[in-house]
């Protein structure tokens, strides 16, 4: 179980560095925010939270993952939002202050891609 997560985690980091985007940790991502900020970074990580809607994949919403150095949340914005416990890659842009549904998340990751495993 634990190499398929491995394998994942490395098939997923080289398809979002093929993609033109910095691979960064959460933990880099929080600790150096204004070098990320407006940036694309992808991370590979576990859905921990997540809320909005889904129908047939289309809806948004915000979902919080875990890489295990850190959590972040991440908006989605067309697409739907991937189920707690779901692994996934993300790419998106940093951003200070990411909203949704009128409440402020503090520092996230407006997503522009992301892979489910």
């Amino acid at each position: 179980m634990k190499i398929r997560a491995v394998l994942l985690g490395l098939i997923l980091s080289v398809a979002f560095l093929a993609a033109a985007c910095e691979e960064a940790s959460i933990s880099k991502i929080q600790n150096n925010p204004s070098k990320y900020y407006n940036k694309e970074v992808g991370f590979v990580g576990t859905v921990s939270d997540s809320y909005g809607f889904s129908v047939l994949g289309q809806g948004g919403g915000i979902y919080k993952v875990d890489d295990g150095s850190g959590t972040i949340w991440v908006v989605s914005q067309n697409g739907g939002i991937p189920t707690k416990g779901a692994r996934v890659g993300v790419k998106g842009r940093v951003q200070n202050g990411v909203n949704w549904n009128g409440k402020n998340y503090g520092l996230g990751v407006i997503e522009t891609g992301r892979k489910v495993k």
